[in-house]
């Protein structure tokens, strides 16, 4: 299948359909490009925050949005109202220009990062041999909107909200980090577009659970999710960073939250999941976003039913899970994947998986590297029982 992305599927159509020059059918494809990749997840959280809602109120047996609308399905649309007619409140003695800046970095920070996602055959904003390295520079560029927004904010909880996305995301990355070099490692690319393709028939998520789990807890913590939100703990720092924040101000920082969880289920599916891959997509490839929102959405509500159901850690807690657990967990991983990819291939059971290999060649590569991450688990499990006898014979000694 030849790769098209969405600009130069644009830029056909304009010059060899309606005439326009090569020049202007570029630029008129470039602009209606990002306006398409800018839209679709700013439309796409909209309706998720109804979701978002409903599905918490059923998990906590109450009722949610039910009011606004049949099934409470305009409360989005009043609650950005509400955002919209208030008023913008700007503090005294806070850094203008910083502090204006950070809500607009937030939102920008996920939209670029959908610029390189994959969401169909052929429907992505671009194509880059280094998407991942990419995802990586650009998303730390929504922890830095954090910062920006407690520092600027000449507020002393807030700061302290900032201090804490210092901490505790900054920290999240090396797992996260980590997590993400491993299709790499099976590819030796960093690709979007041949993550997916090589997963037309075993998904990763296959060879490498460890890797999937560790990204799924990583990035949970990235994004601020429950368990792990303490950068906006209310009970602690009356809502955290965001505090001196009113109106659309506020507004594009919420916005920008829910894309990030958005998108934390979007790379989840993209990189372990298959992405767009399913039944019938090399007969109808317009399936493949159908697949592609089914997964993102399915990983999405996992990610909620954790948030909903989970009280929030201590900030020491959090941080030992990660230095403690998360980052060794995800150093071994990563250096035991290697090494096992290493001896299937002297032992003559490599695939090339970036030409989609069928699922009975796969399958003896995956069952070593599940036998690796199997044994991974085995040592943790071991650990953790070592670990609560010893606390268990320190408390009866000192009682």
């Amino acid at each position: 299948m030849e790769r098209r992305d969405i600009v130069t599927a644009l830029e056909s159509l304009l010059r060899d359909t309606l005439g326009f020059g090569s020049e202007l059918s570029l630029f008129i494809a470039t602009i209606l490009g990002v306006v398409i990749i800018a839209t679709v997840p700013l439309l796409v959280i909209i309706g998720l925050i109804w979701g978002d809602r409903k599905f918490g109120s059923r998990v906590q047996d109450r009722l949610g949005p039910n009011r606004v609308g049949p099934f409470g399905l305009l409360q989005s649309f009043a609650d950005l109202g509400k955002l919209l007619t208030k008023e913008d409140i700007t503090p005294a003695n806070a850094d203008r220009l910083i502090y204006n800046v950070a809500p607009v970095l937030s939102v920008a920070s996920v939209i670029l990062v959908w610029a390189v996602i994959p969401m169909a055959p052929n429907v992505v904003g671009v194509d880059l041999e280094t998407g991942v390295l990419y995802i990586i520079a650009v998303a730390s560029l929504g922890t830095l909107a954090v910062v920006m927004g407690g520092w600027a904010s000449n507020n002393k909880y807030a700061l302290l909200g900032g201090f804490r996305a210092v901490a505790a995301l900054v920290s999240y990355e090396i797992p996260m980090v980590m997590a993400l070099l491993v299709p790499v490692l099976f590819l030796g690319t960093g690709s979007l577009v041949e993550i997916v393709e090589a997963q037309a028939n075993m998904w990763f998520v296959a060879l490498s659970p460890i890797a999937a789990l560790t990204f799924f807890l990583a990035s949970q913590a990235e994004v601020g999710r429950p368990p792990f939100d303490l950068i906006e703990a209310e009970s602690e720092l009356t809502a955290g960073y965001n505090v001196e924040y009113s109106g659309m101000k506020f507004g594009m920082f919420m916005a920008g939250e829910y894309a990030h969880w958005l998108t934390q289920g979007v790379l989840l599916a993209v990189l372990f999941f298959g992405g767009w891959n399913g039944p019938f997509v090399d007969r109808w490839p317009w399936l493949g976003i159908f697949y592609f929102f089914i997964k993102s959405l399915i990983l999405f509500f996992a990610s909620d039913l954790v948030r909903f159901t989970i009280p929030r850690l201590r900030i020491d807690q959090m941080m030992h899970f990660n230095w403690q657990w998360l980052v060794p967990l995800s150093i071994v991983n990563l250096l035991v994947t290697a090494l096992l990819l290493k001896i299937i291939q002297e032992l003559g059971f490599a695939v090339d998986l970036a030409n989609s290999p069928g699922f009975v060649d796969t399958l003896p590569m995956t069952i070593i590297m599940l036998a690796g991450n199997a044994l991974q688990v085995a040592v943790v499990l071991s650990i953790i029982r070592f670990r609560g006898k010893r606390q268990r014979l320190m408390a009866a000694a000192g009682n």
